[in-house]
């Protein structure tokens, strides 16, 4: 890589997000090569982690929906007001297609029937409305039908705790979610979804509860007029519910306190919860209190309480899975504290099962194994990218390097380990306990020795005794230009690896596997990667090259 290019590569880095400590850190390597004097590399801590805010329920409603859209809908229940357009047709002896825009006395005018007051009237009764009135001039002979066509616009206040208070437009048909939604929702740290107050002419014409909206689908049907005011009050109490829960938030309440039932049933506990833990903030103090969930209803919760809900379970029995040379069932169920002879018991081998050959493989020591290469690749990393550099030339060396190393440890960090706990001996092993989802393999008997790594031909060749390991490696092709002709591992069926003689004779099933060579000038970084080199070998039996 030129100079030119690290430096392209960073800046296009740097545009789509900021770079880590290491990754700014590893550019300055790169682009070393520009200084001529001594440098020295020094990684900048990373940053302490941020907790990401807790959601406030139901602010996920306010994000444009609302406002994108309006209710033009027929609704039976609403009154016909001034402003609105009527159409109104007529036919018979007598025919009439007109719409009619009800005036300031709530009235429209029909030719030859004139005045009809329609304000107030429902718009479910409008067209019966319409037809007495024409009854009243024409006995026989003439009909109507008589709709609304189109809601009055009115021009609505929206204030208190909203992001933008204003004066907005819309529909006299349109909820007050729609209002909400234009003035960017209600301020989610401050504002409150349980008292949203509809204002009329200064007075209190309605009040809406949003979380009922939310929890159980209901919205209060409301007619808004002009100049009416929508007011977000401020928050009330408030509680924090995190864990096993299906909406972790915080929700708000009336009073001073509330059963935890009635939270739990707007969070949504899961099925595997068991307990809810509370902490209290109680004057100076902090108190912490653990009730089961079947309490819930006895339990108060107060304002500014913190709430988590988490499965305290007494493990009872565990799974596990039996692969390989067996005939019997592949899944079995054992009590908590169940051994590995117990395990053995329920084993059918089948004719070819080699017993003494067992593997177990564990979720928590893959998992552990994981730490540890992740701990070795970050400690290597830190080595190559603060090498101390005292000319230019040196620089170029050091970046050319370091960009090697780190196309390793990318490759590095993606081997997965197989967490096979090693058991030396099987009669020792029997009482070793099992864990939940450990994973025991019964393999075949094997009459093959196999040869992979640093070898032209991987190959896996017959067994035989007389055959020494640089013999089965001559027979694979021998060693690639990479491979380190010092160390061959030779790795046992039951999890044992060795580092072996060439002139030793590996026993049948075995695997033989020739490591590659670290190269890498500096002394400490060749042996960061000869260890981890080690590490992923043992752990997963890859040769992984730089």
């Amino acid at each position: 890589m030129t100079q030119h290019t690290a430096l392209s590569n960073a800046s296009a880095h740097t545009r789509n997000q900021p770079p880590t400590w290491r990754q700014r850190v590893q550019a300055t390597v790169v682009c070393a090569g520009l200084w001529t004097g001594s440098v020295v590399l020094a990684a900048e801590p990373a940053p302490l982690p941020t907790n990401p805010p807790v959601p406030v329920f139901g602010a996920q409603m306010f994000n444009g929906r609302f406002a994108g859209q309006s209710f033009s809908g027929f609704n039976p229940e609403y009154q016909i007001a001034p402003g609105d357009k009527v159409q109104v047709r007529l036919w018979g002896t007598f025919t009439l297609d007109t719409t009619q825009t009800v005036d300031a006395q709530g009235n429209i005018f029909l030719p030859s029937l004139g005045p009809v007051r329609v304000q107030g009237v429902r718009n479910g009764e409008l067209g019966a409305l319409i037809q007495n009135s024409v009854k009243r001039v024409y006995r026989a002979s003439v009909y109507s039908y008589a709709t609304l066509e189109a809601a009055q616009p009115v021009k609505v206040y929206v204030t208190g705790f909203v992001r933008q208070p204003g004066l907005y437009n819309g529909l006299s048909s349109d909820s007050v979610l729609h209002y909400l939604d234009q003035a960017g929702g209600i301020d989610a740290e401050r504002g409150s979804y349980l008292a949203v107050d509809v204002l009329r002419h200064g007075r209190s014409h309605a009040r809406i509860d949003l979380y009922r909206f939310l929890l159980e689908g209901r919205m209060e049907a409301l007619q808004l007029h002009d100049g009416d005011t929508i007011f977000v009050a401020p928050r009330q109490s408030s509680v924090r519910v995190g864990g096993d829960v299906a909406n972790a938030g915080v929700f708000e309440f009336r009073g001073a306190d509330i059963p935890a039932s009635q939270i739990l049933a707007m969070a949504q506990a899961k099925a595997t919860a068991t307990h809810l833990s509370i902490i209290r903030q109680v004057g100076p103090e902090r108190r912490s209190e653990h009730h089961p969930v079947a309490e819930a209803a006895t339990v108060r919760i107060g304002n500014g309480d913190e709430v988590t809900l988490m499965s305290d379970k007494i493990p009872g029995t565990i799974l596990v899975r039996i692969e390989g040379a067996h005939r019997g069932e592949r899944s079995v169920v054992l009590p908590y504290g169940a051994k590995l002879s117990d395990a053995m018991a329920l084993l059918r081998p089948a004719p070819q099962a080699q017993l003494e050959a067992l593997q177990v493989f564990r979720k928590s020591i893959a998992a552990r194994q994981r730490d540890m290469i992740t701990l070795s690749l970050d400690k290597l990393e830190t080595q190559v990218l603060t090498a101390r550099s005292a000319t230019s030339e040196e620089a170029a060396l050091r970046a050319r390097e370091a960009e090697l190393v780190m196309k390793f440890t990318s490759r590095a960090r993606n081997v997965e380990p197989k967490g096979q706990l090693v058991l030396p001996s099987l009669d020792s092993a029997a009482q070793t306990l099992l864990e939940d989802g450990d994973t025991l393999v019964l393999p075949e008997r094997s009459s093959q020795v196999t040869v992979h790594g640093e070898v032209l031909f991987p190959l896996a060749i017959q067994h035989d005794p007389q055959r020494t390991v640089a013999s089965y490696i001559g027979l694979a092709g021998g060693y690639t230009q990479n491979a380190d002709t010092s160390r061959v591992l030779r790795m046992a069926r039951n999890g044992t690896v060795v580092e072996t003689r060439l002139d030793a004779v590996p026993l049948p099933g075995e695997e033989l596997m020739v490591l590659p060579a670290a190269g890498a000038k500096n002394i400490e970084v060749t042996r960061g990667i000869t260890q981890i080199l080690y590490q992923i070998a043992v752990v997963a039996r890859v040769a992984l090259g730089l």
